[in-house]
């Protein structure tokens, strides 16, 4: 009888597990991952980069005064060097300016008394009381300081010229913040002899919003689109909570990736830059920064 009663228990056992097993499944549905239309590896940056800043002008490094880890506003100096020889360019072109306008001035006083003298001589020539020559002597005398009026007129253009340039290349012995920023590195010392050819001497990054760069498979090309949304994950794993972001563009030109670490993947793949903003700007990601992109679901990409 024992026998005869298995069954039916084994049986009951059976439906309960399936039973079980059928509830579970929709929970089980509900709680996985959603399916990705496409990811990409990307990083933080910002729309043209960090500003790398090189002396305009040659010469001794005079002072520095900004440091790494400074934030600067638009306009401040960075670093000047020494000016001395650039004030006594300007004082030199300041000084021919003086001569030039001293040089107008005395010929503009004489443009007038040979004016008066001719005008007069005519006049009298007119009048039968003059000589005739004499009044065609006294204008031709009144032209030629008219001419040498209209040089001097442009020696003293040529002069505000010079005055211009020397102030310029006075400026050029500082550097100043294009934008407001903050200083990232620092690579000059006062006494440094520096060049534009020497390179960066300062590298700033300015306060604009943060970006995504990320390098798109050429097998998703096609199913990105701009205005897209996605996710941003950090790249490292640290746990940070996924970031909402939106498709501004993507590229139209295929390269190498450059965020690939394996060398043969990544001589061998192909990828276009797909750039994307932040719904809400991160306080937390820092420029360079490697991130996972997850752009849209299956469900989102079927409505479009």
């Amino acid at each position: 009888m024992n026998r005869h009663l298995r069954l039916p228990f084994a049986l009951l056992a059976i439906a309960l597990l399936g039973a079980c097993s059928q509830g579970d499944a929709p929970a089980a549905s509900n709680a996985a991952a959603p399916a990705y239309s496409a990811i990409a590896r990307g990083r933080i940056d910002i729309e043209g980069g960090l500003l790398k800043l090189a002396m305009p002008s040659e010469g001794i490094v005079l002072s520095v005064d900004a440091h790494e880890g400074e934030h600067v506003q638009k306009g401040q100096l960075l670093a000047q060097l020494d000016p001395q020889p650039a004030k006594l360019a300007l004082d030199s072109a300041l000084a021919e300016q003086q001569q030039a306008a001293a040089q107008t001035s005395a010929l503009e006083d004489r443009l007038k008394a040979a004016t008066l003298r001719a005008s007069r001589l005519q006049q009298a020539a007119k009048a039968g009381a003059g000589d005739v020559q004499s009044a065609d002597d006294a204008q031709q005398a009144a032209q030629q300081v008219q001419a040498e009026l209209n040089n001097a007129h442009a020696a003293a253009a040529l002069a505000a010229q010079k005055v211009a340039g020397a102030r310029y290349q006075l400026e050029l012995r500082s550097l100043r913040a294009p934008v407001d920023g903050q200083v990232v590195q620092r690579m000059v010392q006062p006494g440094a002899s520096v060049s534009p050819s020497t390179g960066p001497i300062f590298v700033v990054l300015p306060d604009a919003p943060r970006i995504v760069r990320a390098e798109l498979n050429e097998s998703f090309v096609r199913i990105v689109h701009q205005g897209m949304d996605a996710e941003v994950d950090d790249d490292s794993g640290s746990g940070m909570a996924p970031l909402k972001a939106h498709v501004l563009r993507v590229g139209n030109v295929f390269g190498v990736s450059t965020l690939e670490d394996d060398p043969q993947v990544r001589a061998n793949s192909r990828t276009v830059e797909c750039v994307l903003a932040f719904d809400q700007q991160p306080a937390t990601l820092r420029i360079g920064q490697r991130v996972l992109v997850k752009f849209g679901t299956q469900a989102s990409t079927s409505t479009h």
